[in-house]
């Protein structure tokens, strides 16, 4: 067995040989990589795309304008299927995890689930496969004028009443 100097002198020489070969290395990160660095910092989670113009502010023979507001339609519900994946799985976890006790303990989770479900199939849903900011934006204008004369959609129509003179 080696004893208790030896093993202190091995440690050591191995920590100053480590700090003989790490100090020149550091000093140059530290003087030179690191300024260049802090100048050019980018940082690569995400891109960000710039807002451009609805449909109903491109011109109707715009077909740029159109294009760009197709294509930032097509984000938006890119980005609105991802929020609702996660709160579905967010609502599947925890019924999975409080297993009976789900109605008790996931009842936020799942009311935020329903109500993201909603606003989704709101604006995105019976549009079928070929998704386009213009069948987007007649479903909402249509929707709009539902809302006008009957109410909310879901409550019913709104019946006229007939007047005493009629």
């Amino acid at each position: 067995m080696p004893d208790e100097s030896s093993a202190g002198l091995f440690e050591r020489s191995v920590h100053k040989l480590l700090a003989f070969v790490d100090a020149p290395v550091t000093a140059f990160k530290e003087k030179f990589v690191d300024p260049i660095q802090s100048k050019n910092k980018l940082y690569y989670y995400h891109r960000r795309y710039r807002r451009v113009p609805t449909i109903d502010e491109c011109a109707v023979s715009d077909a740029v304008c159109i294009f760009e507001a197709n294509e930032q339609y097509r984000r938006d519900k890119h980005v609105d299927d991802e929020i609702l994946a996660i709160l579905r799985q967010r609502r599947l976890e925890c019924e999975h995890y409080h297993g009976h006790d789900a109605g008790k303990y996931c009842k936020k989770v799942t009311e935020d689930y329903l109500e993201s479900e909603g606003n989704w199939f709101a604006k995105y849903g019976d549009l079928g496969g070929t998704v386009d900011v213009r069948k987007a934006y007649m479903k909402q204008k249509h929707r709009m004028l539902w809302e006008r004369r009957h109410g909310p959609v879901g409550t019913g129509m709104k019946t006229r009443k007939l007047s005493d003179s009629d």
